[in-house]
């Protein structure tokens, strides 16, 4: 409608078709809302805010849902979303991705002031709307942390309910099969408002509570006809692989029925799509080679190329810039000398701290290992390039923590240890042998130091003026 122009009867029906349309939505994401179905089963992941890794997360669900669709799984793929993901995520993962993504409200969490409850599980409870894709006999319920070996569409023959016990107590609900049924997941939501004991707070507490006798059921057995099972079943450990039992053997086979699933459940800062937890975890490199097949890492290639760039240029700017940075940082002076010196002591060893840490900060979290430690290696070197020509200490004690960090690489991703125990005992030995080295290079650096602080703080620079008469070196 252009200026001056008088609105139009159908401008206002328009305006009051677009509200209830809006109402409409709000009112079925409450309850989960409907998928247009192209298959009778489907895979679903959920995805929530809230938390400090959300990118991190949103990586891992894009290529998850990627290598599923890569093994040409006979099922459609399926995002449970809350209405807070940003919308250019949810486009990627519909457009580029080929998931069908729900949008839901969060799930109010009644059990948040639990003593034992963590904050950074809070909205897993959106797990349980997968009870409500009512479109599909059958769906399995994935966490982002499974890294998937081939392809697992018998899962769908199972029961009303399936998962598998990696704890021997309690099942993981990082991977579950379920017939969705609106009357279940209706009462689920009315036993978190009477307040149903929950162990955790979280959504393997209420789940592993509400399914109490799944210990006692049969293993599942996909019928051979193709016929789907009532009932509840125990999954075979092979679909639900703990990835410390790969980390303790160095290696994994478990014979009670296929090897198609890995789960990592272990501390939330060693996922396997964090760089640095390899090769500390080896399947890292796995779920990498995962992410580099399907998703790829062109997000974070700007980012290394301006790192890598950056590092360069100052590696050439110290060696020219070498006289100006020392000047910078010895002056003489007649006052406090001995603070002055106590300063710049602590000022260097923080720096150099300094050093190997900042790297580990601005580099990209999800970016392929080989690449991210090459580009901290390159960074920290700079640094301390920038420590060695500011404070005037010779460069071989400031990189033996860098050669340290780059020989215990080398030591994990041996890759012919026997078992993990071996591989743990070679770790403790380099470190044992290692610490001598440490030492002395810490040594060296104080002593170094110590020198240039006196010989700067004590002796005028060629050009300046010399020193009042009678002035005598202390010792």
């Amino acid at each position: 409608m252009t200026p001056g122009e008088r609105p139009r009867k159908s401008d206002g029906v328009f305006r009051f078709l677009s509200v209830v349309f809006c109402l409409a939505l709000l009112e079925t994401t409450a309850y989960g809302g409907r998928v247009e179905a192209e298959h009778k089963n489907a895979y679903a992941s959920m995805m929530y805010m809230g938390t400090p890794r959300d990118y991190e997360f949103y990586v891992a669900t894009r290529v998850m849902i990627r290598s599923l669709a890569r093994l040409h799984v006979d099922a459609d793929l399926v995002v449970i979303a809350s209405v807070d993901v940003p919308l250019s995520w949810v486009r990627a993962l519909e457009q580029e991705d080929g998931a069908k993504v729900v949008r839901v409200e969060n799930v109010n969490n009644p059990y948040r002031n639990q003593a034992n409850f963590d904050r950074r599980f809070k909205l897993t409870l959106n797990k349980l709307y997968a009870w409500s894709l009512v479109d599909y006999d059958r769906v399995v319920m994935l966490d982002s942390d499974n890294l998937f070996l081939q392809k697992t569409d018998e899962l769908f023959q199972c029961g009303q309910f399936c998962a598998a016990f990696i704890n021997p107590c309690i099942f993981h609900t990082g991977l579950f099969v379920l017939q969705p049924s609106m009357d279940v997941f209706k009462d689920m939501l009315h036993q978190l408002e009477i307040g149903k004991e929950n162990q955790d707070g979280a959504d393997q507490g209420f789940i592993g509570g509400y399914f109490l006798d799944l210990l006692d059921q049969p293993m599942f057995h996909p019928p051979a006809n193709g016929t789907k099972l009532d009932g509840t079943y125990r999954l075979p450990l092979g679909y639900q692989m703990d990835a410390s039992y790969y980390y303790l053997r160095l290696r994994w086979s478990v014979p009670c029925g296929p090897n198609s699933v890995i789960t990592f459940p272990g501390a939330p800062w060693l996922k396997p799509w964090y760089w640095w937890s390899w090769p500390v975890l080896p399947l890292g490199i796995s779920w990498h080679e995962q992410r580099r097949q399907t998703l790829g890492y062109a997000a974070e290639m700007p980012m290394v190329v301006i790192q890598s760039v950056i590092y360069l240029g100052i590696i050439a700017l110290t060696r020219l810039a070498r006289p100006n940075l020392s000047k910078l940082c010895y002056r003489q002076t007649d006052k406090n000398i001995s603070l002055v010196q106590a300063g710049v002591r602590v000022l260097a060893v923080w720096s150099i701290l300094a050093a190997y840490i900042i790297p580990v900060v601005v580099i990209p979290c999800t970016l392929h290992p080989i690449l991210a430690w090459s580009l901290y290696f390159l960074g920290s070197f700079t640094l301390c390039s920038i420590i060695v020509n500011a404070f005037l200490l010779p460069m071989l004690p400031v990189l033996v923590p860098w050669l340290g960090i780059l020989g215990v690489l080398f030591v994990m991703a041996f890759p012919w240890y026997q078992n993990g125990i071996v591989r743990a005992l070679a770790v403790f030995g380099y470190a044992f042998c290692c610490a001598p080295f440490l030492w002395v290079s810490l040594v060296k650096i104080k002593d170094c130091l110590q020198v240039s602080l006196e010989r700067e703080a004590f002796y005028p620079r060629l050009g300046e003026s010399s020193p009042p008469s009678g002035f005598n070196k202390l010792y």
